[in-house]
């Protein structure tokens, strides 16, 4: 038996005076420190109240709110009370809450004060309760048992983005996050005097599983950006002197561009930075490393594997273009079309076995079936290589291949090419209908502000360093690229003229 608050309980009894938690809280700018202390007795305070109210185990409670030390207080109290935490996106509407709140059939909805009114009117609709999470979420002195939980049950259901189809809300169990959390320790060799922050929101599976729970169980702290901003994230990491810091690829992207603002000793005490949500261009890596004197580690995972599946080695240090070797406990398997293991530099579909693993899809055995076997094998829908040592190689989504007049066209070495080129600062390569080829190679650029960069420049460069086939017949510019809530560019929302 066990629960996913077991890390913060057993913290506040040996080290009650730690800081587990930093972070803004109020519309006003003001600041949250709380020890382990407090954030058990909050977190146990406010699992009381959504006793009191009624709320029984295993009832779904639907949760939006920011990255605030709030956020933390009530996934805690939901998981002490024995119930499951439904996290999603501030920024979803009301037809998308209404989506969740019916799929999932919340009993609460818990809403952070400033994005009550899409979740209010959704849940108005299905006469369901909805309590507002203020700055504090101090639920009043009132206490209650923390109960103990199977390591089966379903803790958290987070629905996936649903590139195909209705969003599918994956099951993680409570032995999938507390696993999580040992997996991203011994990774990332986080001890309780460690200092980890992140710009990442937590109700995404990264900042939740990889960020939060690995930092609970190791004991140390977390410092949280309610909303990323790069110069926001260098005063966090002056501020509170961190040691590990935790992004995407366009947070270190970001941080890049501002330069001018950053000092090379802002990372001296910094032991590692950690990147995942996608692959991390080579450029980004080695600039990086050569202005800031700090190499970025990367790893893999889905949501479906509670954020755990690779990860670089710290001794071995980073392999530009790879994401590392399986976590422990985890296997990697790259296999053909016939499911077949590929051989070591061969493109296949990446498949995952482990403790991280989720359960199974909320309600949804046949789409459960479709990618998780009888053996625990999931499969994952995206493509890579390992090379000799082991390390994998991600080079896209199965349905993100392009194919031109039969040949195939990964998107992710395109973007690689492309990404290097200095008046470039973001890049996303698509396929797109063609009547003659099937298919055409199209790059959608984000140009560095000032730059006179033209499509011809573009093709140049690319046709000097990839194949024929490969190269962007279609070459658009744009302000920006869509982006999802961690920061990860959303190619589905990509439109080309």
């Amino acid at each position: 038996m066990a629960n996913l608050f077991d890390p913060v309980r057993r913290h506040a009894d040996t080290h009650p005076d730690t800081v587990a938690i930093r972070g803004d809280s109020s519309a006003s700018g003001g600041f949250t420190a709380w020890t382990y202390h407090q954030l058990r007795s909050r977190s146990i305070n406010y699992a009381a109240a959504l006793v009191e109210s009624g709320l029984r185990a295993g009832d779904r409670v639907l949760l939006v709110a920011p990255s605030v030390p709030e956020f933390v207080v009530a996934y805690l109290g939901i998981q002490v009370a024995g119930a499951v935490v439904v996290p999603i996106n501030t920024m979803s509407t009301q037809h998308e809450v209404d989506y969740v709140l019916d799929d999932a059939r919340c009993a609460l909805v818990i809403a952070w004060h400033t994005l009550g009114s899409a979740a209010s009117a959704a849940a108005q609709v299905h006469g369901v309760p909805v309590w507002t999470l203020r700055p504090g979420a101090d639920e009043g002195p009132a206490s209650t048992e923390v109960r103990d939980r199977d390591l089966d049950d379903t803790a958290a259901i987070l629905y996936t983005s649903g590139t195909t189809g209705r969003p599918k809300g994956a099951q993680l169990t409570v032995s999938n996050l507390l696993s999580a959390g040992v997996i991203g320790v011994e990774c990332s060799r986080s001890t309780r005097l460690d200092r980890t922050g992140t710009g990442l929101p937590l109700f995404h599976v990264f900042g939740q599983a990889s960020v939060m729970m690995t930092t609970f169980t190791a004991g140390g702290s977390l410092s949280l950006l309610s909303r990323f901003d790069a110069t926001a994230m260098m005063a966090m990491l002056r501020r509170d002197r961190l040691t590990v810091l935790v992004g995407v690829p366009t947070m270190w992207n970001a941080m890049l561009h501002i330069a001018a603002e950053v000092d090379p000793g802002d990372f001296a005490q910094l032991r590692i930075a950690v990147s995942g949500g996608a692959s991390l261009p080579a450029a980004v890596t080695r600039e990086f490393r050569a202005r800031f004197g700090c190499t970025v580690l990367e790893g893999y995972g889905l949501t479906e594997t509670t954020a755990s599946a690779t990860f670089t080695d710290i001794d071995r240090g980073a392999k530009v273009g790879y994401v590392g070797r399986a976590t422990p406990s985890t296997r990697i398997e790259v296999r053909d079309d016939a499911g077949r293991p590929c051989p070591p530099s061969s493109i296949g579909e990446i498949f995952i076995r482990g403790e991280t693993v989720m359960k199974g899809y909320w309600e949804r055995p046949r789409d459960t079936a479709e990618v998780l076997d009888d053996d625990g094998w999931l499969r994952t829908g995206d493509l890579g290589a390992t090379d000799a040592d082991g390390d994998l190689r991600i080079v896209g989504r199965v349905k993100d291949l392009i194919i031109r007049g039969g040949y195939n066209v990964y998107p992710s070495e395109v973007e690689e090419i492309l990404f290097a080129h200095p008046d470039i600062v973001e890049v996303a390569v698509i396929g797109i209908p063609d009547d003659y080829y099937g298919e055409e190679v199209a790059a959608v650029v984000v140009r560095r502000p000032g730059s006179v960069l033209e499509a011809a420049d573009v093709s140049a460069w690319a046709r000097e360093r990839l194949s024929a086939y490969k190269i962007p017949r279609v070459i658009q510019f744009v302000d920006t690229l869509p982006k999802g809530a961690t920061g990860k560019i959303v190619k589905r929302a990509i439109e080309t003229r």
